[in-house]
């Protein structure tokens, strides 16, 4: 039996890297993209200190070129992709709509949106060559709610991510490749190092509006993900799973 292959975006860091270490766990052969070349090495020297196997494959998600290349060549050595993860995304800055400059919206909907689509749309045939093979993007709160101050733009990339994600999940079923995505509530992860280091009443905060009181982990992150690529989750596809302690209420 061949070696299941992940591909995991953004994993160099934060809920990523949580994914990339539990999928390894899994018995993946975990492939983690990022844009730090000595940060990339970094981690996976960590995860084959752990016994798992990993490499790095260093290129920008939001280069339609760059990761054309780069995934096909990931397929091409390897035969077949099992799951892809599409966590690189991110808020790219608040900005109000009213004089946000064009360039600041493309970059935003280029991190979330374009680089969903050029990643998938690149792997597709090798998950083709994989059974039982699965795509897991991310979405967020915001896509519902418009995001807070500023963050306008994120949302709408983030609802255009959802409706990529039925349309996939449509597109792909007769090819039995199953697409779901998670929306990560607040979890506590380097990101928000600044703000916990800088104003920490604020950080304290947040629990605040979160049903279960307290902040998610990215290991709570990874394990939905696990289940979502898993043969347990067979059944599931063209979902979003809420991982937010109950956040979307909005208590």
């Amino acid at each position: 039996m061949s070696k299941k292959i992940a591909l995991i975006t953004g994993a160099t860091g934060g809920i990523g890297f949580e994914v990339a270490k539990r999928l390894g766990n899994d018995g993946y052969l975990v492939v983690l993209n990022g844009i730090e070349e000595s940060k990339g090495q970094s981690r996976i020297d960590e995860l084959t200190s752990l016994g798992l196997e990993a490499e790095y494959v260093g290129f920008d998600v939001t280069n339609e070129e760059a990761v054309t290349e780069n995934v096909k060549a990931i397929g091409e050595k390897y035969g077949h992709i099992d799951c892809v993860i599409n966590n690189a995304g991110g808020l790219g800055g608040r900005s109000a709509i009213e004089g946000m400059t064009t360039e600041f919206y493309r970059a935003v909907m280029a991190l979330n949106l374009d680089s969903t689509f050029f990643v998938t749309r690149a792997a597709i045939p090798y998950l083709k060559k994989a059974k039982g093979s699965s795509v897991v993007n991310y979405t967020s709160n915001a896509a519902w709610n418009a995001g807070g101050p500023g963050a306008g733009i994120y949302g709408v990339s983030k609802a255009a991510v959802n409706t990529l994600t039925r349309a996939l999940a449509k597109e792909l079923a007769s090819s039995g490749i199953r697409v779901n995505a998670v929306s990560p509530g607040t979890i506590d992860t380097p990101f928000h190092a600044q703000i916990k280091a800088t104003k920490p009443e604020v950080f304290a905060s947040w629990k605040d509006s979160i049903l279960l009181g307290r902040l998610g982990q990215p290991e709570e992150v990874a394990s939905v993900i696990s289940f979502l690529v898993s043969d347990d989750a067979s059944f599931v596809t063209a979902e979003t799973i809420q991982i937010g302690g109950g956040q979307a209420l909005g208590i």
